[in-house]
């Protein structure tokens, strides 16, 4: 069964998004192995310069970086990623499963986003809009994804 772990840079604090959480958790458990990891976020100054965000990209950043498995195929979401279909979503799942191995990180980072050490570990990057998101709903969006592309693998009825 395929393995799917989520790293994560901030926690969950509100009941509607742990709620969805939990849901999509239970819901993928019929598919793979899921594995949400969540790192602490590191706070924000009042004013903040490039010189501050990038440190606070790079501490978060070693922070996910010693959470990856070298035997895991790594996945960015990130705004500059490749836009995909849910159909195209679906299909890279099953390609990767079929012809790397039977693991997938997922990565989102923090308010400030992911830094370039990340980046650069990473297998491929994908975007799910160009709009800006809090990182708490992109964990909705990628597990209600990953639910919609497990189903689409399988011909599985799910509403389009």
């Amino acid at each position: 069964m395929l393995t799917i772990n989520i790293i994560c840079i901030g926690k969950i604090k509100e009941n509607f998004f742990k709620d969805a959480i939990s849901e999509y958790s239970k819901r993928l458990s019929k598919y793979c192995n899921l594995n949400i990891i969540e790192l602490s976020d590191e706070k924000l100054p009042t004013k903040v310069n490039d010189k501050i965000i990038d440190n606070i990209k790079n501490i978060e950043g070693k922070k996910i970086l010693s959470h990856l498995k070298k035997d895991s195929y790594i996945i960015c979401l990130d705004l500059h990623g490749k836009q995909l279909s849910s159909e195209e979503f679906s299909y890279k799942l099953d390609s990767i499963a079929l012809n790397y191995n039977s693991s997938i990180t997922f990565i989102i980072g923090g308010t400030l986003g992911i830094s370039t050490e990340v980046l650069d570990a990473a297998n491929e990057k994908i975007c799910f809009s160009k709009m800006t998101f809090p990182h708490q709903l992109i964990r909705v969006f990628l597990l209600e994804q990953l639910f919609r592309a497990f189903k689409i693998s399988n011909n599985e009825t799910y509403h389009w």
